[in-house]
Protein backbone atom coordinates (compact mmCIF):
# COMPACT_ATOMS: atom_id res chain seq x y z
CA UNK A 1 0.00 0.00 0.00
CA UNK A 2 1.15 3.42 -1.02
CA UNK A 3 1.84 5.71 2.20
CA UNK A 4 -0.19 9.11 1.63
CA UNK A 5 2.08 12.05 1.38
CA UNK A 6 -0.89 14.15 3.33
CA UNK A 7 -0.30 14.00 7.18
CA UNK A 8 -2.35 12.67 9.87
CA UNK A 9 -2.63 14.83 12.78
CA UNK A 10 -1.82 12.77 16.47
CA UNK A 11 -3.56 14.70 19.42
CA UNK A 12 -2.27 14.81 22.71
CA UNK A 13 -4.79 16.28 25.62
CA UNK A 14 -3.68 18.58 28.21
CA UNK A 15 -3.91 18.02 32.22
CA UNK A 16 -7.06 16.71 33.33
CA UNK A 17 -8.47 16.07 30.26
CA UNK A 18 -8.57 13.46 27.86
CA UNK A 19 -9.46 12.19 24.18
CA UNK A 20 -12.99 13.74 24.04
CA UNK A 21 -11.33 17.58 24.36
CA UNK A 22 -10.34 17.34 20.57
CA UNK A 23 -13.65 16.06 19.40
CA UNK A 24 -14.29 19.44 17.29
CA UNK A 25 -10.80 19.76 16.16
CA UNK A 26 -10.36 16.23 15.40
CA UNK A 27 -13.30 16.26 13.19
CA UNK A 28 -12.21 19.36 10.96
CA UNK A 29 -9.00 17.81 9.36
CA UNK A 30 -11.29 15.74 7.25
CA UNK A 31 -13.52 18.12 5.80
CA UNK A 32 -9.85 19.09 4.46
CA UNK A 33 -8.95 15.98 3.16
CA UNK A 34 -6.72 15.23 5.93
CA UNK A 35 -7.06 12.49 9.00
CA UNK A 36 -6.49 12.64 12.98
CA UNK A 37 -6.40 10.89 16.19
CA UNK A 38 -6.97 11.65 19.43
CA UNK A 39 -4.89 9.39 22.14
CA UNK A 40 -6.14 8.91 25.59
CA UNK A 41 -2.56 9.30 27.82
CA UNK A 42 -2.88 6.50 30.77
CA UNK A 43 -5.17 6.41 33.58
CA UNK A 44 -7.12 9.14 31.15
CA UNK A 45 -10.65 9.16 29.41
CA UNK A 46 -13.03 6.29 28.90
CA UNK A 47 -10.91 3.57 29.71
CA UNK A 48 -9.36 4.98 32.92
CA UNK A 49 -10.96 3.06 35.91
CA UNK A 50 -11.89 5.99 38.54
CA UNK A 51 -12.30 7.21 40.53
CA UNK A 52 -15.97 6.39 40.60
CA UNK A 53 -17.37 8.82 43.04
CA UNK A 54 -16.29 11.60 40.46
CA UNK A 55 -19.25 10.43 38.44
CA UNK A 56 -22.02 10.09 41.33
CA UNK A 57 -24.56 12.37 42.25
CA UNK A 58 -25.14 14.07 44.77
CA UNK A 59 -22.00 14.78 45.10
CA UNK A 60 -19.80 12.41 48.44
CA UNK A 61 -16.96 14.62 49.41
CA UNK A 62 -15.16 11.69 51.59
CA UNK A 63 -15.49 9.02 48.55
CA UNK A 64 -13.91 12.00 46.89
CA UNK A 65 -11.16 11.86 49.08
CA UNK A 66 -10.31 8.61 49.42
CA UNK A 67 -10.62 6.75 46.55
CA UNK A 68 -7.73 5.15 44.54
CA UNK A 69 -6.69 6.87 41.66
CA UNK A 70 -6.33 5.72 38.05
CA UNK A 71 -2.96 7.55 37.42
CA UNK A 72 -1.70 5.57 40.61
CA UNK A 73 1.98 4.64 38.80
CA UNK A 74 1.66 6.39 35.43
CA UNK A 75 5.05 7.93 34.43
CA UNK A 76 5.92 10.36 31.35
CA UNK A 77 8.08 7.07 29.90
CA UNK A 78 3.88 5.31 29.71
CA UNK A 79 2.87 8.37 28.43
CA UNK A 80 5.79 8.05 25.39
CA UNK A 81 5.46 4.23 25.49
CA UNK A 82 1.71 4.63 24.18
CA UNK A 83 1.94 7.41 21.92
CA UNK A 84 4.62 6.15 20.52
CA UNK A 85 2.68 2.97 20.04
CA UNK A 86 0.00 4.97 18.05
CA UNK A 87 2.56 6.99 16.35
CA UNK A 88 4.18 3.95 14.46
CA UNK A 89 0.78 2.62 13.28
CA UNK A 90 -0.01 5.89 11.72
CA UNK A 91 3.15 6.45 9.99
CA UNK A 92 2.40 3.35 8.40
CA UNK A 93 0.07 4.95 6.31
CA UNK A 94 2.12 8.12 5.77
CA UNK A 95 3.74 11.29 7.63
CA UNK A 96 2.45 12.32 11.05
CA UNK A 97 2.43 16.09 12.69
CA UNK A 98 2.01 15.40 16.65
CA UNK A 99 0.18 18.46 18.59
CA UNK A 100 -0.40 18.67 21.99
CA UNK A 101 -2.55 21.86 24.49
CA UNK A 102 -0.97 22.26 27.67
CA UNK A 103 0.48 19.84 30.13
CA UNK A 104 0.57 17.79 26.89
CA UNK A 105 3.35 19.33 25.66
CA UNK A 106 5.91 17.14 27.95
CA UNK A 107 4.81 14.15 26.11
CA UNK A 108 5.07 15.62 22.91
CA UNK A 109 8.73 17.43 23.78
CA UNK A 110 9.26 13.48 25.57
CA UNK A 111 8.06 11.64 22.25
CA UNK A 112 10.35 13.90 20.01
CA UNK A 113 13.26 13.03 21.88
CA UNK A 114 12.67 9.38 21.95
CA UNK A 115 11.80 9.14 17.78
CA UNK A 116 11.96 11.98 16.33
CA UNK A 117 12.26 10.33 12.97
CA UNK A 118 8.98 8.86 13.24
CA UNK A 119 7.72 12.80 13.82
CA UNK A 120 7.08 14.74 10.89
CA UNK A 121 6.49 18.17 12.33
CA UNK A 122 5.57 18.92 16.12
CA UNK A 123 2.81 21.75 17.25
CA UNK A 124 2.52 22.89 20.62
CA UNK A 125 -0.51 24.59 21.22
CA UNK A 126 0.05 26.81 23.99
CA UNK A 127 1.86 24.06 25.28
CA UNK A 128 5.04 23.31 28.10
CA UNK A 129 7.61 22.95 26.05
CA UNK A 130 10.60 23.27 28.66
CA UNK A 131 13.89 23.51 27.39
CA UNK A 132 15.51 24.96 30.51
CA UNK A 133 15.65 22.62 33.49
CA UNK A 134 14.32 25.44 36.17
CA UNK A 135 11.21 25.40 34.60
CA UNK A 136 10.71 21.78 36.03
CA UNK A 137 10.10 22.90 39.45
CA UNK A 138 8.02 25.82 38.07
CA UNK A 139 10.42 28.38 38.70
CA UNK A 140 10.74 31.29 35.35
CA UNK A 141 11.92 35.01 35.28
CA UNK A 142 9.15 35.92 33.83
CA UNK A 143 5.19 37.35 35.21
CA UNK A 144 2.97 35.28 35.44
CA UNK A 145 -0.43 36.08 36.41
CA UNK A 146 -2.44 33.40 34.98
CA UNK A 147 -6.01 32.59 36.30
CA UNK A 148 -5.87 29.40 36.47
CA UNK A 149 -3.75 28.31 39.86
CA UNK A 150 -6.22 30.24 42.28
CA UNK A 151 -9.25 28.21 40.26
CA UNK A 152 -7.70 25.64 40.87
CA UNK A 153 -7.30 25.45 44.41
CA UNK A 154 -11.18 26.44 44.80
CA UNK A 155 -11.69 23.21 43.23
CA UNK A 156 -8.72 20.90 45.03
CA UNK A 157 -9.37 17.67 46.89
CA UNK A 158 -7.74 17.04 49.40
CA UNK A 159 -6.91 13.44 48.53
CA UNK A 160 -5.82 10.93 50.95
CA UNK A 161 -6.42 7.30 49.02
CA UNK A 162 -4.29 4.70 50.78
CA UNK A 163 -0.99 4.33 48.67
CA UNK A 164 -1.50 8.24 47.84
CA UNK A 165 0.71 9.01 44.80
CA UNK A 166 2.64 12.04 45.87
CA UNK A 167 2.64 13.19 42.30
CA UNK A 168 -1.58 13.31 42.09
CA UNK A 169 -3.37 16.29 42.09
CA UNK A 170 -7.36 16.00 41.94
CA UNK A 171 -9.84 18.17 41.20
CA UNK A 172 -13.94 18.59 41.60
CA UNK A 173 -14.42 20.27 38.33
CA UNK A 174 -17.86 19.49 38.80
CA UNK A 175 -18.08 21.64 41.64
CA UNK A 176 -18.09 24.52 39.60
CA UNK A 177 -21.90 23.50 38.63
CA UNK A 178 -23.10 24.16 42.06
CA UNK A 179 -20.46 27.54 42.55
CA UNK A 180 -21.15 29.98 40.67
CA UNK A 181 -18.29 32.17 41.51
CA UNK A 182 -15.91 29.29 40.95
CA UNK A 183 -17.34 28.77 37.80
CA UNK A 184 -16.88 32.24 36.72
CA UNK A 185 -13.38 31.98 37.95
CA UNK A 186 -12.47 28.67 35.93
CA UNK A 187 -14.21 29.88 32.88
CA UNK A 188 -11.97 33.26 32.28
CA UNK A 189 -8.87 31.02 33.18
CA UNK A 190 -9.28 28.53 30.65
CA UNK A 191 -12.54 29.43 28.21
CA UNK A 192 -13.33 33.29 28.55
CA UNK A 193 -15.03 33.44 25.57
CA UNK A 194 -17.38 30.88 25.13
CA UNK A 195 -21.04 30.27 26.05
CA UNK A 196 -21.75 29.39 29.89
CA UNK A 197 -23.66 26.59 28.27
CA UNK A 198 -20.31 25.33 26.10
CA UNK A 199 -18.09 25.44 29.27
CA UNK A 200 -20.38 24.23 31.27
CA UNK A 201 -20.38 20.98 28.75
CA UNK A 202 -16.37 21.06 28.57
CA UNK A 203 -16.27 20.75 32.35
CA UNK A 204 -17.73 17.57 31.88
CA UNK A 205 -15.81 16.30 29.93
CA UNK A 206 -12.69 16.48 32.23
CA UNK A 207 -11.14 13.81 34.46
CA UNK A 208 -10.71 14.58 38.19
CA UNK A 209 -6.96 13.28 38.20
CA UNK A 210 -3.84 14.05 36.79
CA UNK A 211 0.05 13.19 37.46
CA UNK A 212 1.91 16.48 38.18
CA UNK A 213 4.77 13.58 38.46
CA UNK A 214 5.51 13.99 34.59
CA UNK A 215 7.37 16.85 34.75
CA UNK A 216 10.38 14.98 34.93
CA UNK A 217 13.48 15.72 33.31
CA UNK A 218 12.85 13.55 30.14
CA UNK A 219 10.83 16.10 29.68
CA UNK A 220 13.23 18.43 28.73
CA UNK A 221 13.96 19.49 25.09
CA UNK A 222 17.32 17.51 23.76
CA UNK A 223 18.97 19.33 21.15
CA UNK A 224 20.18 16.86 19.24
CA UNK A 225 16.38 15.31 18.47
CA UNK A 226 15.08 18.93 18.42
CA UNK A 227 17.07 19.65 15.25
CA UNK A 228 15.85 16.32 13.56
CA UNK A 229 12.56 17.58 13.92
CA UNK A 230 10.61 20.38 12.30
CA UNK A 231 8.72 22.63 15.47
CA UNK A 232 5.68 25.16 15.40
CA UNK A 233 4.64 27.10 18.35
CA UNK A 234 0.95 28.45 18.32
CA UNK A 235 0.59 30.88 20.87
CA UNK A 236 -2.67 31.77 22.55
CA UNK A 237 -2.56 35.62 23.26
CA UNK A 238 -5.96 35.28 25.37
CA UNK A 239 -4.14 32.42 27.14
CA UNK A 240 -4.90 33.13 31.03
CA UNK A 241 -4.16 29.49 32.48
CA UNK A 242 -0.38 29.59 30.67
CA UNK A 243 -0.31 33.41 29.70
CA UNK A 244 1.54 35.12 26.65
CA UNK A 245 4.70 36.07 28.93
CA UNK A 246 4.82 32.27 30.07
CA UNK A 247 4.55 30.70 26.37
CA UNK A 248 7.21 33.67 24.36
CA UNK A 249 9.48 32.64 27.87
CA UNK A 250 9.64 29.33 26.61
CA UNK A 251 10.13 29.45 22.77
CA UNK A 252 12.98 32.11 23.77
CA UNK A 253 14.43 28.96 26.21
CA UNK A 254 13.91 26.57 23.36
CA UNK A 255 15.28 28.65 20.67
CA UNK A 256 18.25 29.77 22.67
CA UNK A 257 19.05 25.70 22.50
CA UNK A 258 19.06 25.67 18.88
CA UNK A 259 19.54 29.03 17.41
CA UNK A 260 20.17 27.34 13.83
CA UNK A 261 16.67 25.64 14.30
CA UNK A 262 13.98 28.07 15.85
CA UNK A 263 10.50 27.48 16.55
CA UNK A 264 8.01 28.92 13.77
CA UNK A 265 5.59 30.81 15.40
CA UNK A 266 1.82 31.75 15.01
CA UNK A 267 -0.86 33.51 17.20
CA UNK A 268 -4.37 32.91 17.46
CA UNK A 269 -6.33 35.50 19.80
CA UNK A 270 -7.68 32.48 21.68
CA UNK A 271 -7.93 31.12 25.30
CA UNK A 272 -6.53 28.22 27.24
CA UNK A 273 -8.89 25.88 25.38
CA UNK A 274 -9.82 28.09 22.17
CA UNK A 275 -9.81 24.73 20.40
CA UNK A 276 -12.82 23.27 21.80
CA UNK A 277 -15.02 25.97 20.93
CA UNK A 278 -13.61 27.52 17.65
CA UNK A 279 -11.78 25.04 15.79
CA UNK A 280 -11.88 26.40 12.49
CA UNK A 281 -9.08 28.81 12.91
CA UNK A 282 -6.75 25.29 14.01
CA UNK A 283 -7.65 23.52 11.72
CA UNK A 284 -6.66 26.01 9.09
CA UNK A 285 -3.35 26.43 10.61
CA UNK A 286 -2.65 23.18 10.95
CA UNK A 287 -3.55 22.34 7.29
CA UNK A 288 -1.19 24.36 5.64
CA UNK A 289 1.84 22.94 3.48
CA UNK A 290 4.81 22.27 5.23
Amino acid sequence: MRADPRPTFLFVHGGSSNARAWGPLRNEPALRGLRSYAVDLPGHGDAATGPAAYQRQPRDPAALASEPSPMHGVTLADNVRHVVGVLRRLTAHGPVVLAGNSLGGLTLTAVVNAVPDLVHRVVYLSALCLADPALLTGARDVPDDNLLDAAAARIAVPYDAPGRDPGVVRLDWRRAHQDPEVFALLKAAIMADATDHRFRLFLDTLDADENHGVLEPAALVDPGAWRRVPHTYVRFSADRALTPAVQDHMIRTADALTPDHPFEVHTLPVPHVGYVHRPEPFADLLARPG
